[in-house]
């Protein structure tokens, strides 16, 4: 098996599932830590943001030939999930708990897209340099579908985990948060202050 193939196997098969299950534990953690009574609804609409931030890359990367715009899209979502989770932390950490299972998840979190970032460039390196005016050939700013696609095979189920462990999970934590908003319980109460980690 050629070292591309191995290296596109790991990023589909075992960093695509691990940060999709990382995610999933990270809402377990918020869950646990009472977020819809403590940081309330806000802080799952940030939650939310970064999850659109990491699905515009992985749909373009899935969907779309890499070349230099979509190496743009999916730096430019990167470095937007970072400041984002940065603003996250701002936000969390004197409203509620973060565990020590929180921080330990979401060093994975933090890890994990920029993993799948420097694989993909890896597997995409002439028109990774190409983004910089360097290598051997021009740089290609057309989106153009994968030839051939990706197999529905794959597409489904990654479809169906991300619908059972991302949406379905954070909008229920959304309309938690809002729910309590409405019947004046918590989001402005104090809370054990919390560890300086994403969240």
């Amino acid at each position: 098996m050629a070292e591309a193939e191995i290296t596109r196997n790991v990023l589909m098969y075992f960093i695509l599932p691990l940060w999709l299950m990382a995610g999933f534990a990270d809402w377990l953690c918020h869950r646990a830590s009472h977020i819809a009574e403590t940081s309330g609804w806000k802080e799952s609409v940030i939650h939310l943001v970064m999850f659109v931030e990491m699905a515009i890359p992985v749909t373009a990367a899935m969907q779309f030939e890499i070349n230099a715009l979509v190496l743009w899209i999916m730096l430019i979502c990167f470095l937007a999930h970072e400041v984002t989770a940065i603003w996250d932390v701002t936000f969390a950490h004197d409203k509620r708990e973060i565990t020590p299972i929180e921080q330990h998840v979401h060093s994975y979190l933090g890890v994990l897209p920029f993993m799948s970032l420097t694989l993909v460039v890896i597997l995409n390196w002439n028109q990774f340099l190409s983004m910089w005016g360097l290598g051997p050939e021009p740089a290609r700013y057309t989106l153009a579908s994968k030839v051939p696609p990706l197999p529905w095979s794959y597409v489904l189920p990654v479809l169906a985990a991300v619908l059972v462990l991302e949406i379905i999970p954070y909008v229920e934590e959304l309309i938690r948060g809002l729910r309590a908003k409405r019947s004046g319980v918590g989001a402005h109460s104090e809370s054990q202050p919390a560890n300086t980690q994403r969240s």
